[in-house]
């Protein structure tokens, strides 16, 4: 069983910084496409980014483009979201996920498993 696990988040104040990880262990997850989405309450899940085989295939929503990045470690099975100059509205729960194929997509159905959330919190 392919099981993400998600971790890092945290409170954070306006402007700062926080690294989340996604760790999958037991299985080799090189040709898999790996997305970090978040969700507000009241709001829809968000795919937010998501990276292909290599750090060179890689997608941003605009709300995080500039701020955040995506990038993964093959031989830890691990991927990361790096999130700087934070704002109050990236404030939520943030998921990690995988799908069976190496090409990115945003689009939540498209991926076959799930970590189980990680808060991100920011305010002052």
């Amino acid at each position: 069983q392919v099981q993400p696990v998600g971790s890092g988040g945290h409170l954070v104040q306006p402007g700062g910084s926080l690294r989340l990880s996604c760790a999958v262990s037991g299985f080799t997850l090189d040709s898999y496409a790996r997305a970090w989405f978040r969700q507000a309450p009241g709001k829809e899940r968000e795919g937010i980014a998501c990276i292909g085989r290599s750090d060179g295939n890689t997608y941003y929503a605009d709300s995080v483009k500039g701020r955040f990045t995506i990038s993964r470690d093959n031989a830890r099975n691990t991927v990361y979201l790096q999130m700087n100059s934070l704002k109050p509205e990236d404030t939520a729960g943030y998921y990690c996920a995988a799908r069976r194929v190496y090409s990115v997509s945003y689009y939540s159905t498209d991926y076959d498993y799930w970590g189980q959330g990680t808060q991100v919190t920011v305010s002052s």
